[in-house]
Parts: C-alpha cells; structure tokens; sequence
C-alpha cells in the first residue's frame, strides 16, 4: 500500500464522513475534496477543475436547460392531464403511475433524459395537489435509475459492457438480455414506495419550511386563502346577470377571481361580464359565505374538479402587493376608472391607506400616492401591470408563465438532443445542442437559459469527479479490487457475487459508473475463470450493480432533483440505504438463477 493509496482512503473516508454529517452543504464539501485532492498532490492542479468540462457535468446543464424550457412551454400539460386522470389525487397511485412510465422510458434514452421529461408535470401535480415534491421526487429518480438496467442500451455501463466483453474473447449480450432482471429491479423499486414510502420518505419538504411570499402574505394580510369552486346551473336566478349586479363583495364578502367556461378560463371578470348556465365560478372567502351565494342563488357548490382543472387555474397565479408611486397615472382616479380587471386581469382584495384598511367594494375610491393594494392574478398579468410603471410591484413574482405557444418547439428540441444521443453522439453534445435550439427558436431566452441552471448541483458533481479521478490514478480501486478478489478465492459462488455486487456500488457512489464499470469488468472476469463459473454473468453483475446509485446524491438523477425534493443526503441515506440492499439481493440472486 502506497502513501498515495492511504491519502486517498482517507479523503474517502472524510467525505463520507461530511456527507452523513451535513457539517457543510453538499456542493461547498464537493469543492473542499476537490481542492484538498489538489493541495495533497493526488490529482494534477491541471485536472483538478476538469469535472467542469465533463461530459456528465455539461450534460447536467444541458438537461437543466431542456427541462426548463419543457417546463415553460406548458409542452407536458397534456402529459401530466393523462397523468392525474389515471392516478387523481393518491399520492400511491401518482408513485405508481409516473415510476412505470419514467422506468419504461428510461429503458431506451439516458435515465436523467427521461427524469427531467417527467419533473415538470411532476412538480406541476405536486403544487396543486398539496403533495409535497419531497414524497415524489426521489420515487421518479430512483426509477429512472432502475429503468436503466431493463436494456443494454438504458444505461452507460450497459452499454460498455459488450465492448468489454468482446475485448475478453466473450459473446455479446442481445438488447433485451438483461430485461428479466431489470423487470424485477423496477417492479421492487415501485413496490417498495408502495409499501415503505409513507416511514422512508421525508415528511415534511425541506425547501418548504421558509415559509413562502404567497403565505406571508397571507399571513401579513389576513387574507382568505381558500379557493371555492361553483357552477351556475339552468335554473339559477344569476343568469344574464352581471357582477355588478350580484354585488358579491358588499352583499357576500366574496371576491370572484375567475370563471371558466369549457377550457376557457377568464381571470377577474369585468364587472359588466354576464353570467350563463354551466359556467364554473372561482371564489376567494370564507365557506360559510360561498354557500350562503349558493343557496339565494341556487348554485350547484360544492363540486368536484378534476386535478387538472383545478391546476389549470391555481400554478399561474396568487396574490402580490403593489405600491401606487407618486407620479403614477393611477392617481386620483379609481379603479373603476381605470378598469383594473379589464385592463389588467387581475381582481383587488384589499386597500391599505395610512392606518385605515379597506376589505369591502372599494372599486369607487379614488387612489393616491402611496397606496398599498393586495391583488390576485395571473403572474403574467401582474408582469404586465408592473411593466405600465403606474405602480410598483412589491411581491417577487414566485413563478414564471408558461409560453404555451410554443410546446412543439420545445419537444422538437429536446426530443431531438435525444435522438442524437440514442444515434451515437456524444451525451454532452447531443443534450446541449437542445438546449441551444431552445434559445434559438425562442422557446427560452438566453437570461432565461442561465437562471435555469441549478449551480449547487453542478458543483457537486463538478467537485467529486476528481476524486474518482484520484482513485483510478492512485491505483487505489485497483488495490482494494484486487485485495477483495484474493480474500473471495474458492468462496461459494453466491459470496461472490454478493462482494463483487457491494464493490460495484461503492464504487459507482465515488466515481463514474462507467469508469466502475471498466475497472471492475476485467478483474472480475479473471476472478470468474478461477472460480469457474460463467465471466459473462459476472460481468453483467457489474455492469448493473454500476447502476446501484441510491446511498449519496452522486448519480446526475439524484443530484439533478435533490434541489426540487429539497432533499438532504440523509434523506437519501435512509430511503436509498434499504432500497440498495433490495438491489444487490435481487441482483445477485436473479444472475445466480437466470444468468449462471
């Protein structure tokens, strides 16, 4: 054993150390490995920033871009409408639905292609229902890893395995060779969150405990955060009627934020808007109130939405507060005056003047300097009353409108950067070429292209690439692979392939798995001639254990939606501790029965 191979145990050992401990955030421990590397002399200071440049990190970017812009095209609405129509509200029911269809996916693309297609309507599902992202994101991540394993194209080291086995005098292994197994991993992985989900996943979202602008606004105001949905039927007397007329907010304390009328919505409806039968009214207020309207008006209330009608209305929109300046030509006239709901889209809750506040019809007042309003909208709405500099916009804006006009263009570019990474061109390549073509067709601008680039995680990767990078050099995997094998000679066969499944995983949790994959294959190769058994099934153990990425967020998948899930590493310590336990016993027991 070389001083070179005891430094780098043990800056292995310190960084699972750091990890487990959350002393630091996962991307400032990433940078100090990487420079420690560096300063201690076991990675070149030429190399040490070479994770920047890599094809795993470039392609990380490259997919944060593409699944933004997926994101902000509305190209998945239809995705996540099929989504929330087979699995409605169940949080089980969602975990089933989207970890089948991600983990087939993933089966013939690269796994964080098919993750970051899925995130956008995922996150969509989980704001409107009120599910926290945190009991779905790691679900899709994981199966998307385990999707990987039903192909010999789902994943890199699948992919290199018969390039490796041809170099060994070895037969190939056909595309469909290894789905039995895979089968098995995704079936496992799913049933798992089925039944372990509700103790393994994080409770609470850790992002979520900041409490939001929308909420201390809320909680600021007083406001009612409750949203009421109604229908107006044949025989109600509201019919032909106007909201002038109905006076909800004097006669009911109830603000009307929107109607919808077949797919249709119309935000703040003007108050000479007539009502007709069958359409859907969107109210803010209190219960009580809402079914007092309901009964002198003989509305149909409550009735049930479905999941996608109701986000429909609910991502793009909430409350801001906004400041009327002193130049501003909202001053001295009121907001009947200014049509603020034709104008603007956008319906007034609240008026704060000095010390006195407003929550009745104050449509009548006219408005001056310094005025605070609380308002309700679209974002785009309220971006655009912003952009009028009559007032000043107080509340950051919490999301972004989709360009629904444009989700063509936004699966043509990322199903494209796809294809040419299933045609055999570089990962990196092919993935920032569609993000490229986002900016060029207009789909994102290129502000847009930076701000959608989660630097924390490209940190992270970024930073323990050179430590993999340390022990491949070093001779350090070589040494412990080797000193395992020696240790392994003339054990049962089922030993062996449980060590050789426990090397691969750690193995790939430090380093590329690809690069596992090819260190590990010859000397396991070499073990299998001695040992007797078949070299091929033991390669093809490698080659999947490669993918056995749950323990640490190290994988791209699990690094790409950490941030999302707001997740810490021991989140993925607990839930991805079991859940690589059931890898390796599954693996080994299904290359024992079907494959040797």
């Amino acid at each position: 054993m070389t001083t070179e191979i005891i430094l780098v145990l043990a800056v292995l050992a310190v960084t699972i150390l750091l990890f487990i401990l959350e002393i630091f955030r996962v991307d400032l421990i990433a940078i100090l490995i990487m420079i420690s590397l560096a300063w201690l002399g076991l990675v070149p200071a030429r190399e040490v920033f070479s994770g920047f440049a890599s094809n795993a990190v470039i392609s990380m970017i490259a997919v944060m871009i593409l699944g933004y812009g997926i994101d902000r095209s509305g190209a998945m609405n239809q995705v996540t409408r099929y989504i929330t129509q087979i699995a409605g509200a169940s949080e089980k029911r969602l975990i089933a639905v989207v970890a089948a269809a991600v983990g087939i996916l993933s089966a013939f693309m690269q796994n964080i292609g098919a993750a970051v297609l899925f995130l956008p309507s995922l996150l969509m599902i989980s704001r409107s229902n009120r599910i926290s992202p945190s009991r779905l994101m790691m679900p899709l991540g994981f199966a998307a890893i385990l999707g990987g394993t039903m192909s010999m194209v789902g994943s890199g080291p699948l992919i290199i395995l018969n390039d490796l086995l041809a170099q060994g005098g070895q037969t190939k292994y056909g595309l469909f060779s290894v789905t039995p197994l895979g089968l098995l991993l995704l079936a496992a992985g799913i049933g798992y969150f089925l039944l372990l989900g509700k103790y393994v996943l994080p409770s609470e979202n850790i992002e979520k405990r900041k409490t939001s602008v929308q909420q201390q606004l809320i909680e600021t105001w007083h406001l009612p955060s409750a949203v009421h949905h109604c229908r107006i039927p044949a025989d109600s007397p509201m019919i032909n009627k106007t909201r002038e007329e109905i006076q909800f907010r004097s006669r009911y304390k109830l603000n009307l934020l929107a109607l919808k009328e077949g797919d249709d919505i119309l935000y703040a409806p003007w108050r000479y808007t007539r009502f007709v039968a069958g359409q859907i009214l969107i109210f803010l207020g209190e219960k009580e109130d809402i079914e007092r309207l309901a009964s002198e008006q003989k509305l149909q209330f409550p009735i049930k939405l479905k999941l996608h009608e109701r986000l429909a209305f609910s991502r793009g929109s909430g409350f801001a507060e906004v400041i009327i300046p002193p130049l501003s030509k909202f001053v001295g006239k009121s907001i009947r005056e200014i049509t603020l709901r034709k104008t603007f889209g956008v319906e007034p809750i609240l008026l704060y003047r000095g010390a006195q506040e407003e929550r009745g019809d104050f449509s009548d007042r006219a408005l001056q300097p310094g005025d605070d309003l609380i308002i309700h909208g679209p974002w785009e709405n309220l971006n655009a009353m912003a952009k009028e500099q009559a007032c000043v916009l107080v509340t950051p804006i919490e999301a972004e409108p989709s360009r629904a006009s444009r989700p063509l263009a936004a699966m043509l570019c990322f199903l494209g950067a796809a294809a040419l990474a299933i045609a055999g061109f570089h990962l990196s390549l092919a993935l920032m070429s569609g993000a490229l073509a986002m900016v060029l067709v207009r789909v994102i601008s290129i502000d847009e292209l930076y701000r959608a680039v989660e630097w924390r995680t490209v940190f992270l990767l970024a930073g323990l690439i050179p430590l993999g990078i340390a022990m491949d050099r070093s001779g350090t995997a070589a040494y412990i692979a080797d000193h395992l094998m020696i240790l392994l000679k003339g054990s049962h066969p089922l030993v062996l392939l449980t060590a050789v499944a426990t090397l691969a995983t750690l193995f790939s949790l430090f380093m590329s798995n690809v690069a596992a994959t090819v260190l590990l294959v010859p000397l396991v190769m070499m073990m299998a001639t001695i040992a007797g058994i078949d070299a091929r099934a033991l390669a093809l153990l490698v080659a999947v254990c490669a993918s056995n990425s749950f323990l640490l967020p190290t994988h791209q998948v699990n690094a790409l939606l950490m941030s999302p899930g707001g997740y810490r590493n021991i989140d993925y310590l607990r839930a991805g501790g079991i859940m690589t336990i059931i890898f390796i016993i599954i693996v080994v027991l299904g290359i024992y029965l079907i494959y040797l």
